[in-house]
């Protein structure tokens, strides 16, 4: 079917959460065994920067941009933004999310039109799965994706608002990936990951170009967005 974006979405109800096991991955966004900042091989030659993506991200290892947990961007002179960028991906630990797991999060959503958050995966040029993109502009709005085999839910709610504190919750089924928002039911893709998918977690704060959604205004120089928990569950 159709989304009111003109988007494939698959939906099917969402079944209730599995228990939580212990975790395998309690995020630490200050250690350096856990994540690599300012540098992601879902950016053109690691980053710095993804014009193509309709980003003005310019990525910096600067700790005070995301190794506290609040993830930053600062307008530069040349109009680019200096962003924010952690990710597991060439660590010492090199965590992957694998099939079956459970990712759950908790983030506080910027209140900045420009600003564009995210946790997501990567590896090997694909294999995004989303578990949140968020814009300003569509205040009540999430964005939830499947790209590994093609689907997208745009979750609407009126508990989503700039400034929200927010708790998701993923879980990375070989058949369907499914959100949960707040604790509710938001979206079980019936499409799944397939049985050998693993990923590496990205988590970031981009700066809309303006091509899908408005510019950062001339007046803003910063903005920003929290992630006070972010953990992976696996049950085997």
């Amino acid at each position: 079917m159709l989304s009111e974006h003109g988007v494939s979405v698959h939906r099917t109800p969402a079944p209730r959460p599995h228990a939580a096991h212990a975790p395998v991955l309690t995020a630490d966004f200050a250690s350096p065994a856990q994540w690599v900042a300012g540098r992601s091989w879902a950016y053109p030659d690691g980053g710095p920067v993804n014009p193509g993506d309709d980003k003005l991200d310019h990525l910096v290892a600067d700790p005070s941009y995301s190794r506290t947990g609040t993830f930053r961007a600062r307008r530069r002179p040349e109009g680019t933004w200096s962003t924010g960028l952690l990710t597991t991906e060439g660590s010492d630990e090199d965590f992957m999310v694998c099939v079956g797991d459970v990712v759950e999060a908790r983030v506080r959503l910027p209140r900045e039109v420009g600003a564009w958050p995210a946790i997501w995966t990567w590896r090997d040029g694909g294999q995004e799965i989303d578990v949140f993109e968020y814009h300003p502009d569509n205040p009540d709005l999430l964005e939830l994706s499947n790209h590994v085999r093609t689907a997208h839910h745009y979750h609407h709610d009126p508990a989503v608002h700039p400034g929200a504190l927010v708790d998701l919750r993923v879980e990375f089924g070989a058949r369907s990936v499914t959100w949960w928002v707040n604790g509710a039911a938001a979206f079980s893709d019936g499409r799944g990951v397939g049985g050998h998918w693993r990923a590496h977690l990205v988590v970031n704060l981009s700066v809309s170009a303006g091509r899908y959604h408005p510019p950062p205004r001339p007046d803003v120089s910063e903005m920003s967005f929290e992630v006070p928990m972010l953990r992976v569950h696996r049950e085997r």
